[in-house]
């Protein structure tokens, strides 16, 4: 007779049956899963268009990364209140109005023709968007038996690990065609398409307004400040010298009063917005530090690399778009296969396995000259991707292997959210990196360039007579132009060892996340008993 598990209902169905998601529950997964790529390919969609974007808004490059950075914000504020709101508003209807709005913000973006309005609705669109993150992984958990939790979560891994490494080939493709407006529009077609599929797969709920009185909303307003600051600082540090700067020091300030006034608040309220001590669990709490390591290095990655090839290669928005895909193509191949690999191997060992072909790539380009471009990172883009591909499956699974159903959306806006916010400080950070480093290459090759080598005067001349042969026919202006030239060399010269450098700090990044994986517990079997919950 074949083996029976009991439903909350208490009827007796087929365990093969429990072991499997219907249809309509697949369908509502994807249509998910579609927002969530969506929502994590716009945090990179523009970065390899900046500069046509900028122009086009009438604004420099100090503030144009903005653009991104308001988007971020808008995520990073919205994902962990994203458990609160769903049980509030329900399920359902939250994630359709936040699709609505998400692909109507998108739009809005097309029409800025000014910094301030592309802000305001760039954030906008982060904090619609942002919801559908944590909700998409929340409907694995909590929908899909644990036997398919795996392909479940190899879905949102092609959400996470692919839409930032694809989002600025597709951005640099529309930029160059079609202008830079069309990139806000890319979101209209798969947000009718998940309105029109979650609305006939998702179960209606009442709304629980009640809730609202028992909301934690001294914890929402401590994080929403909290880390509106701190992602503000991350941006403007850099520009502004840090702490040389007065308004990066109050921001500083704002940030760790009202970050620690939060995690105070949330160990001691009852229902807290978000259960930090989640935390405690040993695979979630190894698992989530692993996943921040990895977000620092999956963003830090998508930033460093457009800035190098548009900074010193002087490639264009499509150009950078091509180089990137080969971190991202090759993933659609591989993520598909992962689940299979989970089956018969230990998932911790296929995460660091991961993790450390996703440094090795990153080590692969620590010895970068000026003649490195598009084609020397064919070779360490694969390996990325390849790396890439085998992380966040075994990642999560490891991290949610002892997660309650009940605690599921608590641990998906957490888990989210720190690795988004890890990806922020990560980019800024590697932003600092790359200008420090730069000056201090620049200083150390700047003591070797001298006259009084013999060397430097016999370049100097050749450039010299170059430019004399080239339409300069005073001698002196000549030479100085040739010193410029030089001195030109030496800086670019050094910015690329500066961004070798960068590449430097993400491996050893990775290569902490790889270690700290092995600490975790063996995750138990998704299949067999453990499926009936």
């Amino acid at each position: 007779m074949a083996s029976t598990v009991q439903t909350a209902a208490g009827a007796d169905v087929p365990k093969a049956a429990a072991d499997k998601a219907s249809l309509t529950t697949w369908i509502a997964v994807v249509a998910g899963m579609i927002g969530a790529f969506m929502s994590i390919l716009n945090i990179q969609i523009t970065n390899a268009s900046l500069l046509d974007i900028e122009g086009g808004i009438g604004t420099g490059a100090d503030n144009g990364a903005w653009i991104s950075t308001s988007y971020l914000i808008g995520e990073i504020v919205v994902i962990p209140m994203t458990g609160y709101l769903s049980r509030v508003v329900g399920f359902r209807r939250y994630i359709l109005v936040s699709t609505f709005f998400f692909a109507v913000f998108s739009m809005a973006c097309a029409f800025a023709h000014d910094l301030g309005t592309m802000i305001a609705m760039r954030g906008l669109q982060g904090f619609a968007g942002g919801v559908l993150i944590p909700m998409a992984f929340t409907m694995v958990v909590t929908k899909l038996p644990k036997p398919q939790q795996p392909v479940g979560l190899a879905l949102f891994a092609i959400a996470v690990t692919f839409a930032p490494a694809i989002g600025p080939t597709i951005g640099g493709y529309l930029t160059e065609n079609y202008g830079w407006q069309k990139i806000f529009f890319i979101n209209a077609i798969p947000s009718a398409i998940m309105i029109v599929a979650l609305w006939f797969t998702l179960e209606k709920e009442k709304m629980q307004l009640g809730l609202l009185k028992e909301g934690d909303w001294a914890g929402i307003v401590t994080m929403a400040v909290g880390l509106s600051a701190l992602q503000t600082l991350l941006e403007e540090g850099n520009k502004d010298d840090w702490f040389g700067s007065s308004f990066i020091v109050k921001l500083a300030v704002i940030a760790v009063v009202f970050l620690t006034a939060f995690v105070w608040i949330e160990l001691k309220v009852q229902k807290p917005l978000v259960d930090l001590r989640l935390l405690k669990n040993r695979n979630f709490g190894i698992g989530t530090v692993a996943n921040m390591l990895v977000g620092f290095a999956l963003f830090g990655t998508v930033y460093v690399l457009p800035q190098y090839l548009g900074q010193v290669q002087g490639y264009n928005a499509e150009q950078i778009g091509n180089v990137l895909a080969w971190t991202g193509l090759p993933q659609l191949l591989i993520i598909p296969f992962v689940p299979l690999l989970m089956k018969h191997f230990d998932v911790r060992y296929i995460g660091v396995a991961g993790i450390a072909l996703f440094a090795l790539s990153c080590f692969m380009n620590v010895n970068m000259s000026l003649d490195y471009s598009g084609d020397q990172f064919l070779v360490p883009n694969i390996v990325r991707a390849v790396g890439q591909a085998l992380i966040l499956t075994p990642l999560t699974a490891i991290a949610t292997s002892s997660i309650a159903p009940k605690d599921a959306a608590n641990a998906s806006g957490l888990f989210n959210m720190l690795r988004n916010l890890a990806g922020a400080v990560g980019t800024a950070a590697l932003e600092t990196i790359i200008t420090k480093r730069e000056q201090f290459h620049s200083n150390i090759i700047g003591q070797s360039v001298t006259v009084y080598r013999d060397e430097v005067r016999q370049r100097i001349n050749e450039m010299t007579s170059y430019f004399m042969a080239h339409g300069i026919s005073d001698a002196a202006a000549a030479r100085h132009q040739a010193i410029i030239a030089l001195g030109k060399t030496v800086k670019r010269q050094a910015l690329v060892m500066g961004f070798s450098d960068a590449f430097a700090v993400i491996a050893v990044m990775l290569a902490i996340a790889a270690v700290a994986l092995l600490f975790a517990q063996k995750a138990q079997s998704r299949g067999g008993a453990s499926a009936a919950h």
